[in-house]
C-alpha cells in the first residue's frame, strides 16, 4: 500500500481506468450472456414451432414418413406422433402433453425428459391427434466457444483503449500540476517572481491560480516587511543616536547642563521603551496567550482620564463626552492603550493650532469613541491601508511627522481582540476621523 501511495498521478489514473475497463467487461459478460442465451432459446423455440406447424400440415401419412424423420433427426429433433386409440410413436412425452395433443390442442413447453431440458412444440392435425417435435434445450458448444472468444476479444480491445485513454488523460492532468509543483519549489527556494501557466481543467487551473496568488501575496508581504524593518530601524536609530551623543558629552565632560542632558536622555529612553513595547504587543496580538482582563467598564471614566492627560500635552485639544455612564464589557487597560495610540497618531500629524478632538457617544447597543483631527487627512486609498504596518509611514516619509507605522496596526489588532470594530473616514475638522465601536455590556 505504501508503494502505491508513492506512485504518480499518471500511474494511478492508468491503473484505475484499466481496472474500470476490466470491471465493465466482466459486468457486460455477466449481463449479456444470459440475455444472449435467452434470445437464442427464444429463436430456437420459434424455429421449432414453425417446423412443427409445417410437419403437421403435411398430413398423417407424409408427416410420419421416413424422409421427414431423417430430416428432423439431422437437426437433432425427434418426432412424436399421437393418435387416438393408438400407442405413441416417438419419444415419451408427459401425460399432460399427450392428453392435449389427443384432444386436438397445440402445446409449446419446456420440459425435462430423461434428465434433459427439452423444447416441446406440438401441433394438432385435422385428421385427429397431433405431432410433437422435441429438441434438447442447449446452445451448441460451438456457439458457446464463439461467444467466449468474442467476449475475450472485446475485453482486450477495451483494456487497450482504457490504457491509452488513461495514459493520455494522466499526462494531460499531471502536466499543469507538475508545473505548479515546480513553481512552488521555486517559491520555497526564495524566488517570488514565479508565475505558473493556469491552463488545463478548471480544478487544475485553480491550483495554478492559487500558486500565482500566493507568490504575489508573498512578494507584497515581504516587500512590506522589508519596508517595516527599515522604518523600525530608522525609528530606533534616532533616539539611540541622541542618547549616544549626550552620553559621549557627559563622558568627555563637555556637557554644561547635566540635569538637562539627563532629561533628554530619559525622554529618548522612554521613547525607545514605548516603541519596543508596541512592537512586542503587535507580535503578541495573534498569540493565544495574549492577556485580556474583561470586565464591565464605564467607558466614560476611561475617556475622561485620557482627556485629562492629553489636555495637558496639547493646548488645542477638545473633549466631547456626554453625561451618564456608558458600560461595555472590555479590558480598561487595553482600551486606554487604544485611545492613547489614536491620540498619539493625531497629535503627530496635526500641526500646531489645528484641533484634536476626543469624543464619546452612546448608540443603540454600542459605545462609539472618536478621535478627530484637523491635520492633512487621508485619501480614499490611504483609508484602505491605514491599519497595515508601515504603509502610510512609507507613503508619507519625509512629508509628515510620524513613527515606524506600527501604532495604527496595533490599535486595529487591539480593537479586534476586544470584540469591536474600527473605521477611518474624513473628519469635520478637515483631517481624519477614527471611530472605535464597542458593543454594550
Amino acid at each position: 500500500m505504501s508503494w502505491f501511495r508513492r506512485q504518480g498521478l499518471g500511474f494511478r489514473i492508468g491503473l484505475v481506468t484499466t481496472a474500470v475497463a476490466v470491471v465493465c467487461v466482466l459486468v457486460a459478460a455477466a449481463v449479456s450472456y444470459p440475455l444472449i442465451r435467452s434470445a437464442a432459446e427464444t429463436q430456437a423455440r420459434k424455429q421449432l414451432a414453425r417446423q412443427a406447424a409445417l410437419v403437421a400440415g403435411l398430413g398423417p401419412q407424409r408427416s410420419t414418413s421416413t424422409r421427414v424423420r431423417q430430416l428432423l433427426g439431422s437437426a437433432g429433433i425427434r418426432l412424436a406422433v399421437v393418435r387416438p386409440d393408438e400407442p405413441v410413436r416417438g419419444p415419451r412425452l408427459p401425460e399432460a402433453d399427450l392428453r392435449a395433443l389427443a384432444a386436438g390442442r397445440d402445446i409449446s413447453r419446456i420440459e425435462t425428459l430423461d434428465g434433459q431440458r427439452v423444447y416441446v412444440e406440438g401441433r394438432a392435425m385435422e385428421s385427429g391427434g397431433g405431432i410433437a417435435l422435441v429438441q434438447v434445450a442447449n446452445i451448441a458448444p460451438k456457439d458457446q466457444e464463439e461467444f467466449f472468444w468474442r467476449m475475450l476479444l472485446s475485453a482486450l480491445v477495451g483494456l487497450l483503449v482504457a490504457v491509452i485513454a488513461g495514459v493520455l488523460l494522466a499526462r494531460r492532468l499531471a502536466r499543469p500540476l507538475r508545473r505548479a509543483a515546480a513553481g512552488a519549489r521555486r517559491m520555497a527556494a526564495g524566488e517570488r517572481s514565479v508565475r505558473v501557466d493556469a491552463s488545463g481543467p478548471a480544478e487544475v487551473a485553480s491550483v495554478a491560480e492559487a500558486v500565482n496568488s500566493l507568490a504575489a501575496a508573498l512578494e507584497v508581504s515581504e516587500g512590506r516587511q522589508r519596508d517595516f524593518l527599515l522604518s523600525v530601524s530608522h525609528e530606533l536609530r534616532t533616539p539611540l543616536t541622541t542618547v549616544k551623543g549626550f552620553a559621549e558629552a557627559l563622558v568627555d565632560g563637555v556637557a554644561d547642563d547635566v540635569p538637562g542632558t539627563g532629561r533628554v536622555m530619559l525622554a529618548e529612553a522612554e521613547r525607545l521603551d514605548r516603541l519596543i513595547g508596541d512592537l512586542l504587543d503587535l507580535a503578541r496580538l495573534q498569540a493565544q496567550d495574549f492577556r485580556l482582563d474583561f470586565a464591565d467598564v464605564d467607558v466614560t471614566e476611561v475617556v475622561r482620564a485620557a482627556a485629562r492627560a492629553w489636555s495637558a500635552r496639547r493646548a488645542d485639544f477638545r473633549a466631547e463626552i456626554g453625561e451618564g455612564p456608558v458600560v461595555v464589557r472590555t479590558d480598561a487597560g487595553r482600551l486606554r492603550q487604544v485611545i492613547d495610540g489614536l491620540m498619539d497618531n493625531a497629535t503627530r500629524v496635526c500641526p500646531a493650532g489645528a484641533p484634536v478632538v476626543l469624543a464619546l457617544r452612546k448608540e443603540t447597543g454600542a459605545a462609539v469613541i472618536e478621535v478627530r483631527d484637523g491635520g492633512p487627512g487621508l485619501t480614499a486609498d490611504d483609508m484602505t491601508v491605514a491599519f497595515e504596518k508601515s504603509v502610510l509611514s512609507q507613503r508619507y516619509q519625509g512629508e509628515r511627522a510620524g513613527s515606524a507605522g506600527i501604532g495604527l496596526a496595533l490599535v486595529h489588532g487591539l480593537v479586534v481582540r476586544l470584540g469591536g470594530t474600527i473605521e477611518v473616514s474624513a473628519a469635520p475638522e478637515g483631517g481624519a476621523r477614527f471611530s472605535v465601536r464597542l458593543p454594550s455590556a
